[in-house]
């Protein structure tokens, strides 16, 4: 972050007032980083009372792609509803390309979610997003949303 750029923070309160998720399909747990107009960083602590490790997998917990694709989404949406002042309001998931995943999360995992606007026109809105745990990439993609309304 440069030197006069502002840093946002949200509590998980403040974030169920952004977002419409609520649990147990909420996974952003606090936000650490906003600079208010193109990039954000989430946090989401993977427990073992996660209910996807039910069936994912039974002796071997992993938290699922789709599930780490949907955090980063929602935390993209925080900093979309932010920018437009639309608290509360739907930032549409349409569509992700160049998906990836390097690397398993596990339960006591904590996933460090960055997310940066790479493109903005006419309501529609391209994301980049990458997860990180201990360091080390585990998910990355790129991601579409339109606004709700």
């Amino acid at each position: 972050m440069e030197e006069n750029e502002v840093n946002i923070t949200y509590s998980p309160d403040e974030i169920l007032k952004i977002l419409p998720h609520r649990h147990p399909f909420l996974m952003v747990d606090r936000i650490v980083e906003c600079n208010g107009k193109d990039r954000i960083v989430g946090v989401k602590c993977v427990a073992m009372n996660e209910p996807c490790f039910q069936g994912h997998f039974p002796g071997k917990p992993v938290f699922p792609g789709v599930l780490q694709l949907e955090a980063l989404a929602q935390t993209a949406g925080v900093l979309l509803n932010v920018l437009s002042g639309s608290e509360g309001q739907l930032a549409f998931y349409l569509g992700v390309d160049k998906a990836k995943f390097r690397r398993q999360v596990v339960p006591g995992d904590v996933m460090r979610m960055e997310c940066t606007v790479l493109r903005a026109r006419m309501g529609m809105y391209r994301v980049g997003g990458k997860i990180f745990v201990g360091g080390d990439l585990a998910c990355e993609a790129e991601m579409l949303f339109g606004r709700g309304r």
